[in-house]
């Protein structure tokens, strides 16, 4: 059909409906039966003068539809409802007349609601179905499985109810999709169900063709089936399932699989898997006949076609062939081609020509380019092979959802039935001859002028939201490929400098009521790309357990701001508050982690979405499927642990000509503030930080470091200072006041913590004897000393973390340490081992004993954890 000149004309008039509810086309002889679903769906009738007559409305989208010529009656799968039948010659049996809208009674045309109970099959979970003259083949979507039924259909001028089921068989699992509890999920494509049979064995099943069926030439059927379904001469129903596999099930060996049972897997036999889901299953006569062959074909009006062919949604085309090998064995031909996708629709045609529909294009492909004619005097030659490669021929229709091939077109020319996306349908005659000019009348030069401009509306408009597509995807692709910059310069640049940074610091601000700890993000972008649309700074704020409630778990906070068009030298910088909260507390010790997160969602999503509804009906509402489940791309910065000896402040190292500012402790009472002033100035201490500082003896912790330790790591940047202040130095190399500590030389040092309460901090060089042979080891002793126990623990975690960082290191150099007296070692070891199984004691009693008795247990306690914090090792 390379010089086919196509002659498209409009049958019916535009019917309003949307383009994913329209369901199929079915030509017999001249008359027509489509369906289109608008709210709710509805399938249109017409006779042989192309003139509508009626619309039958149905309560949900109408899935497929099938004819029954000799019962003038139209079977329907309406979705999530069941089958309907609709009588042709009788419509008042199966048309409600009651809930008519007065609305309809202003149109051309009657629209009949369906009546609930021409419903003949009802089943929720039907997704197609497929009737012979004697049985009604249903396809059911199981919670985990796909299940193929069999039910008895009564003979002619019965009542259309199918009978009892008489088979039942599982096919291929599928993995369920997430929907709405109690209401079964649409699937995105549905099955497709053709009947195939052997030449001659019409009875009892009925005439395929008749019923949208096909027959295949011997030879094809008995390699595809194999023996048992030839012998039997039993009819095969081949399903094409949405996750592209194509199954067979002989239909005889259904039935009797009732009386005798065996192995249900026995009666599913798997072809082929197309790795996408099914759309068109159809089978075709590629050789070239003789002319005996021909008349004997028109006089059974029965088709034996030597080819089946099965489309994928995206393209891909399996051919199958009977042929024999060089050794003269006859075996399946297999052929996959790839064709313009995705496919809508597609038909059978004469002489080897597959019609499918895109949405921009009806196309048509020869299958019978490889065969030669068959000779009579040598019937052991080999049938002609398929082509190696399609070459689709354009007819210049768009738009097209359903095809048919009517058989009534005159010899030598080709007539196709289609129904367009706008619900009108068409005729479209293609003739190898070009015709030859006619005269043209006004009213149909008007009309010819009226669908050119129809035309160039819609391909205006398509144009339009390919453009807005193209534009769309090109600037995902340009934010993908500038992602992708930036997480390699990232990933690859983990020692050194990076191209873009971000560096926290934290600072105390005064506020009226409350002093508050504040962290100072800043981004920095040094490389050479731009951080624009996608990309949003995360930066999470996770504060610990309280120390006096271990059980408790700590809490995060994300912090998540858009990075705008920061280009290259740019910063941004975002502050945010630490603590304390509004009670008070300021729970230690906080990790702040900042990251670079890039939004696929965001930026690929709307380049997902189809630029036109008609390209994919269903990956408009799952385009975000696609995406991978994370979302995103994340890419750490930075991370700040802020401990206590971060927090702590020196009033007392100020300047003396510099007045220290006032530390006002957290969540301050302006009620109290305002009574304590009014009392003046009073000789006792008042408050619970200073009556537990003036009755209670101080929490005490220390740690003792071996001296060679220190000097060994402080030495490049403490070098000729004295090493309890070196070390003092180091421990507050993160805190505002270490320049004062630098500059005096402290070797001891009282601050603050952020709820007000005094902190000691004091360094001294001790010698550690009955440890090593050799003589004393020479350490520095780190005493911690508060009144607020928690505090005193919070200090002295921060200093234990910060010598466990200075161990590894040192270990890292392989310095050996001195030798031992392990039996001294175990023998601490042992008493530390009996004091914390009476700790654990201690604490089970206090659960169980009364307020009296637990005081005496508390302070018991008290003392074991302070044996604890002050152990005789060393670090070394």
């Amino acid at each position: 059909l390379a010089g086919a000149l196509p002659s498209l004309s409009y049958l019916v008039p535009e019917v309003s409906c949307e383009p994913n509810g329209l369901a199929g086309c079915l030509p017999v002889s001249r008359t027509i039966h489509t369906s289109a679903v608008a709210q709710p769906g509805q399938v249109l009738d017409s006779t042989d003068l192309w003139r509508l007559t009626a619309v039958y409305r149905f309560p949900d989208q109408v899935w497929h539809l099938q004819l029954l010529g000799p019962r003038r009656a139209l079977y329907v799968l309406c979705a999530r409802r069941g089958i309907y039948c609709l009588s042709l010659d009788t419509p008042s049996r199966s048309v409600s007349q009651a809930n008519k809208d007065s609305e309809e009674d202003e149109l051309p045309y009657p629209v009949m609601p369906v009546d609930p109970d021409a419903c003949v099959l009802p089943d929720a979970t039907l997704c197609a179905f497929t009737v012979l003259d004697d049985m009604l083949v249903a396809l059911a979507q199981g919670p985990t499985q796909w299940k193929m039924q069999l039910f008895e259909h009564p003979c002619l001028g019965e009542d259309p109810q199918p009978g009892g089921q008489i088979g039942e068989v599982e096919l291929s699992t599928y993995t369920p999709e997430i929907g709405i509890p109690g209401k079964p999920t649409a699937p995105h494509f549905l099955p497709v169900l053709c009947c195939l049979s052997l030449p001659g064995s019409r009875a009892p099943h009925g005439h395929p063709q008749a019923c949208g069926g096909f027959t295949l030439e011997e030879a094809l059927f008995g390699l595809l089936f194999g023996a048992d379904a030839t012998l039997l001469e039993s009819p095969v129903i081949l399903c094409g399932l949405p996750d592209g596999q194509l199954c067979c099930v002989a239909l005889r060996a259904l039935v009797t699989s009732r009386s005798a049972p065996g192995d249900p897997k026995a009666l599913v036999r798997i072809l082929h898997h197309l790795e996408e889901p099914v759309v068109f299953i159809g089978a075709l006569k590629t050789e070239p006949q003789t002319e005996e062959a021909v008349e004997s074909e028109l006089s059974s009006m029965e088709v034996h076609s030597d080819c089946l062919v099965a489309l994928g949604h995206h393209g891909r085309t399996l051919a199958i062939k009977a042929s024999f090998d060089k050794s003269g064995n006859l075996v399946p031909e297999l052929q996959e081609y790839f064709l313009p996708g995705p496919v809508l629709c597609a038909a059978c045609g004469a002489g080897g020509r597959i019609y499918h529909s895109t949405p921009s294009d009806l196309r048509v492909v020869d299958l019978a380019q490889g065969s030669v004619p068959l000779d009579p005097q040598q019937p052991n030659r080999a049938p002609g092979s398929l082509p190696p490669t399609l070459c689709p021929t354009s007819l210049s229709v768009c738009s097209v959802l359903t095809v048919s091939v009517s058989p009534r077109a005159p010899a030598g020319e080709t007539e196709l039935l289609a129904l367009s996306a706008k619900g009108r349908l068409m005729s479209c005659s293609l003739s190898p001859k070009s015709p030859g000019p006619t005269r043209m009348t006004s009213a149909s030069a008007d009309r010819k002028i009226k669908e050119l401009l129809s035309g160039i509306g819609d391909v205006s408009e398509r144009v339009s939201f390919l453009k807005k597509a193209v534009d769309q995807r090109n600037k995902a692709l340009t934010s993908l490929n500038e992602a992708m910059n930036v997480s390699c310069a990232l990933l690859s640049s983990r020692e050194g400098p990076r191209p873009i940074s971000c560096t926290t610091t934290t600072s105390w601000s005064h506020l009226p009521l409350q002093d508050v700890l504040t962290a100072t993000c800043l981004l920095q972008n040094s490389g050479d790309f731009s951080l624009d649309r996608g990309w949003t700074l995360c930066i999470q704020v996770l504060t610990s357990s309280s120390a006096l409630d271990l059980d408790a778990a700590g809490s995060a906070v994300t912090y998540t701001i858009p990075v705008d068009r920061l280009g290259p030298g740019s910063q941004r910088e975002v502050t945010l508050p630490l603590g304390p909260t509004e009670s008070g507390v300021l729970d230690l010790p906080v990790t702040v982690s900042c990251a670079l997160f890039y939004s696929l969602r965001e930026v690929v999503g709307g380049a997902l979405a189809p630029s036109d509804p008609l390209e994919d009906p269903f990956l408009e509402e799952h385009a975000l499927d696609l995406l991978p489940e994370q979302e995103g791309i994340c890419l750490p910065l930075s991370r700040l642990t802020v401990d206590m000896l971060r927090c702590l402040r020196f009033p007392g190292l100020a300047s003396p000509h510099t007045q220290a500012p006032c530390l006002l402790s957290p969540a301050c009472n302006p009620v109290d503030t305002f009574l304590e002033a009014c009392c003046g100035p009073s000789s006792e201490p008042t408050g619970p930080a200073s009556l537990r500082a003036k009755y209670l003896p101080p929490s005490v912790a220390s740690i003792k470091v071996s001296a060679e330790l220190l000097r060994t790591a402080l030495e490049d940047a403490h070098s000729g200072v004295p090493l309890c202040s070196a070390t003092l130095q180091w421990l507050l190399a993160e805190n505002a006041a270490v320049d004062i500590v630098k500059a005096r030389a402290l070797s001891s040092v009282q601050g603050v913590a952020p709820n007000g309460t005094d902190i000691h901090l004091i360094l001294r060089e001790v010698a550690v004897t009955d440890l090593c042979p050799a003589g004393p080891i020479q350490a520095v002793e780190i005493q911690v000393e508060s009144s607020s126990l928690a505090d005193m623990c919070r200090a002295h975690h921060a200093i234990v973390g910060r010598m466990q960082a200075m161990v590894r290191e040192q270990a890292a150099q392989s310095s050996s340490p001195p030798d031992l007296r392990m039996q001294y070692l175990r023998q601490i070891h042992a008493n530390h081992e009996a004091l914390l199984r009476e700790v654990q004691a201690l604490r089970d009693r206090l659960c169980t004993e009364d307020e009296a008795s637990s005081c005496a247990t508390a302070q018991r306690l008290l003392q074991v954890y302070k044996q604890l914090r002050s152990p005789s090792l060393v670090l070394l």
